[in-house]
């Protein structure tokens, strides 16, 4: 997942097999329906914003999803929660078999999400950063009736701005403080994160969604990061100069975007904190998962209706998941 400068800063490593998936010929991987099967997992930020817009673009029908496990060792993702400890297409038990069908020597890292060719069982993509800006620009033909426009053309420029400070200081920027082995290190992280959490908070106390008044690319980049911010990044990544609970603009902004159909029903919190104190030994060495904090509060109301905007613009709301992808009830 990284190195570490001399100073003990945190530097996360580049995707090693990130081709795109277009629809104009421009790379080896065309756009087809059935071709290709997303791999996710539940407690991942960055394959959470994957799960998203497909679920928003409907695009369950085109592109199928395979889900590892919040438990990973060495050998990588593994599919631990499906029977035989296999992905029922693929037939792998480790998500690295994918990486190295694809490459025998494959020595970076094995990362979600990953599209993997169904046919060859090869990795055709993990570039996480264009992955969700194509599903949105090259599967148009595939988008479900009423599907939002996620990148629309007159605000990709501001969109992109946005999402490239929150890649930074926030999407990163936790991993940042989590991650650093100098006092030094730390604190440039925690300003820099909270920095931008300030301005982000200012700019949405007049505004329901960051770019335009829609729900765009800028908000799956941003809300992956909030909605696990209480449940490890507070405390196991030591961002804890507040809880988002204790942000009441970015708190607010984050339940209605929970709230809204494809973004809270992707969320497992039991994975997420599986995940990161389970596998991050080197932070959390008993690899003891905390109880808390008790979520039903992510569905306490959020006002943030009166500041107009449109979640889906002229579209609709996607329906309910397939399901084999449902997540478990807050209440359960």
């Amino acid at each position: 997942m990284s190195n570490q400068t001399e100073q003990g800063a945190f530097v996360r490593e580049p995707v090693a097999l990130d081709e795109r998936i277009t629809s104009d010929g421009s790379s080896r991987w065309p756009v087809e329906p059935g071709r290709y099967r997303l791999v996710v997992a539940r407690a991942c930020p960055w394959a959470n914003r994957a799960v998203i817009a497909r679920r928003l673009l409907g695009l369950e029908p085109a592109i199928s999803m395979g889900i590892a496990g919040p438990l990973h060792d060495k050998r990588s993702w593994r599919f631990h929660l499906d029977p035989d400890n296999r992905d029922p297409v693929l037939g792998i038990e480790y998500l690295g078999e994918a990486y190295r069908a694809a490459d025998p020597d494959f020595g970076s890292g094995i990362t979600v999400p990953a599209m993997v060719e169904v046919a060859s069982g090869k990795v055709a993509s993990n570039g996480f950063a264009q992955l969700t800006v194509d599903f949105a620009t090259q599967w148009l033909e595939h988008h479900r009736d009423g599907a939002p426009d996620l990148y629309p053309e007159p605000l990709r420029a501001e969109i992109d701005k946005r999402s490239e400070g929150i890649y930074h200081d926030v999407n990163n920027g936790v991993y940042k403080c989590g991650f650093a082995s100098s006092q030094a290190a730390y604190e440039q992280a925690y300003q820099a994160l909270f920095a931008r959490l300030d301005e982000l908070s200012d700019h949405l106390s007049g505004q329901r969604y960051l770019v335009g008044d829609t729900i765009t690319e800028a908000d799956i980049r941003l809300w992956v990061t909030l909605v696990r911010f209480d449940a490890a990044y507070h405390g196991h990544f030591k961002a804890n100069r507040q809880k988002l609970t204790e942000m009441p603009v970015l708190w607010a902004y984050s339940r209605d975007l929970f709230q809204t159909p494809g973004f809270g029903d992707t969320i497992d919190f039991d994975q997420i904190k599986q995940h990161y104190y389970g596998v991050h030994r080197t932070i959390n060495p008993t690899g003891i998962v905390p109880s808390g904090p008790d979520p039903t509060n992510w569905l306490d109301p959020h006002g943030r209706e009166e500041l107009g905007g449109r979640p889906f613009g002229v579209g609709t709301p996607p329906g309910p998941p397939p399901a084999g992808e449902r997540v478990p009830d807050l209440a359960h």
